[in-house]
């Protein structure tokens, strides 16, 4: 007898989907669409990745290792 699969999983990201779907309602939002939940996921992650880059760049010029909320502050305005 062979052994079944395990279901192969869309995406591997970073936000859970709950929470996201969870924060939409309470804003309003009565019925979320998978595909638009999908789309803010993609945006929140690409968001965070882009303020972490230029954060990160912000503590190398500071001569420091650790990334403060100061450096994302300052890497999101």
């Amino acid at each position: 007898m062979a052994k079944k699969k395990a279901p192969v999983k869309k995406s591997e990201g970073y936000i859970a989907k709950a929470p996201i779907r969870r924060l939409m309602k309470k804003e309003g939002a009565d019925l979320v669409a998978a595909d638009a939940l999908d789309k803010l996921i993609g945006y929140l992650e690409s968001a965070a990745s882009d303020a972490t880059k230029e954060a990160i760049k912000i503590t190398k010029a500071d001569k420091r290792k650790r990334v403060t909320a100061a450096d994302i502050r300052k890497a999101t305005r």
